[in-house]
């Protein structure tokens, strides 16, 4: 069982396994949990490695930047709050991961106006994990449904509230994997 330190997060896999990042205390964000990582990276094994990702209302960024450890080639981490944007600047340049390629890119913006934005077929794996409640999560599959940003064969990881519903009402999207931990719902998704 790992001991989890207050206001830090440690990357679980690959290469910084074993990493603590420090984690800004403001409210309302809540890394994803140790188990829940482990769980979703070992769905996400076969096609992590190379994949462009990006991480959408990213926070702490413990799932992009989980991602980057484990062999992504491009990851991008979207935050709206400055805050949060701005340690996880300071995590990156901790992780020595800016480098010259720009494997890792952290925006400080609208994670939705980004991704409205986005090249067609430019993301391989996209991480949701909004607020829980803000309805956010609905929001984002559109656009990534619509928008065509998301490759052909690509995969969203949604993490929701355990009873939250809003995302459900998003047609054009198969369930491969679904797992409710606690509190917290992981859905695994693929464009139909």
């Amino acid at each position: 069982m790992s001991r989890k330190q207050a206001g830090t997060v440690r990357i679980i896999g690959g290469r910084w396994r074993g990493r603590r990042l420090p984690v800004p205390d403001l409210p309302g964000l809540r890394p994803s949990g140790d188990r829940g990582r482990e769980t979703l990276f070992n769905w996400l094994a076969p096609v992590i490695h190379g994949a462009h990702c990006a991480d959408l209302f990213a926070g702490t960024g413990a799932l992009g930047l989980e991602a980057a450890s484990r062999g992504a080639a491009t990851v991008v981490l979207v935050e709206k709050a400055r805050a949060a944007a701005r340690a996880l600047g300071e995590n990156v340049e901790a992780l020595q991961a800016s480098d010259p390629r720009g494997r890792i890119e952290v925006v400080h913006g609208d994670a939705l106006d980004w991704l409205a934005g986005c090249a067609p077929g430019s993301l391989d794996v996209v991480f949701l994990d909004p607020p829980f409640g803000s309805g956010l999560d609905a929001a984002a599959l559109n656009l990534l449904r619509g928008g065509g940003a998301l490759a052909e064969g690509g995969f969203v990881y949604l993490e929701t509230a355990r009873q939250e519903r809003s995302a459900e009402a998003v047609e054009g999207w198969e369930t491969l994997r679904d797992k409710t931990l606690g509190e917290v719902r992981m859905r695994l998704l693929k464009k139909i």
